[in-house]
């Protein structure tokens, strides 16, 4: 896949400026400064508790931040109410654990959004879900409920559900980290296709391969911090400080 490379002339989608976050006493989010431009795919790499999610979760506002600001296309983050409900209409969200509305077809679950939230009408949600339904190889499921689908399908259907809202752009939260190891392959294989169609991209994940081949630029954090923001290759070939380093050696042979 050939590397985007005009990001520079992008206007950013997201920005973070100086954002901070405690739970009590721990410092999850330290003075975090992040600008994510139109069209660019970020992957956001670290260890266990380095604070990944909760950045990832901050953009939406599922978790509160204690100070800084974060702006999407510009504007301010609203704190709660229909603006906020607006917002996340515009940055999509898929999660390890699908969230899927289990009492509801699959297609109920992509057409939920766009008829509540964005005022469809019901006929024209439902075509336009089966055809993202279609683009991401689940349309045949489109009446069944969630629990009959596999783990690879249900993470397939939340992103035609979050495709259905014309995000801005999209978070991923591990969106594979819930699955059967043969199952992973066809989720990257609908987020790889999403990248080289230029849905920007916020996504933490462990699928090392699948970062190098995708993403733009690599962020890493540890203990709260971003350490190091590269290029794939540069990144994982020179890393630039020791952390990373031994970082990457421990994840070589998973």
């Amino acid at each position: 896949m050939e590397k985007k490379n005009k990001m520079q002339d992008q206007l950013p989608v997201i920005e973070l400026k100086h954002v901070d976050k405690h739970y009590g006493q721990l410092h999850v989010l330290k003075d975090i400064n992040l600008t994510v431009r139109r069209g660019e795919v970020v992957v956001i790499i670290g260890p266990s508790g380095s604070g990944k999610s909760t950045l990832c979760r901050t953009i939406n506002r599922l978790e509160t931040i204690d100070s800084g600001e974060i702006l999407i296309t510009g504007e301010p983050l609203p704190k709660e109410g229909k603006d906020l409900a607006r917002l996340r209409a515009r940055v999509g969200m898929v999660f390890q654990s699908f969230n899927l509305f289990a009492h509801k077809t699959i297609l109920d679950n992509v057409t939920l959004g766009p008829t509540d939230v964005l005022r469809v009408p019901k006929a024209k949600a439902r075509e336009e879900a089966m055809q993202l339904l279609k683009r991401v190889g689940v349309d045949s499921q489109a009446a069944k409920l969630p629990a009959k689908l596999s783990g690879g399908q249900q993470q397939r259907v939340a992103i035609a559900r979050s495709l259905a809202m014309h995000p801005e752009a999209i978070l991923f939260d591990e969106p594979t980290s819930a699955l059967d190891p043969e199952m992973i392959g066809e989720v990257l294989e609908v987020m790889t296709e999403l990248a080289q169609e230029g849905m920007t991209m916020v996504m933490v994940t462990h699928e090392m391969n699948f970062a190098r081949r995708v993403a733009d630029r690599v962020i890493f954090m540890d203990a709260g911090s971003i350490i190091e923001e590269n290029s794939p290759d540069e990144f994982f070939d020179h890393p630039a400080t020791q952390r990373a380093k031994d970082f990457l050696n421990s994840i070589k042979d998973h």
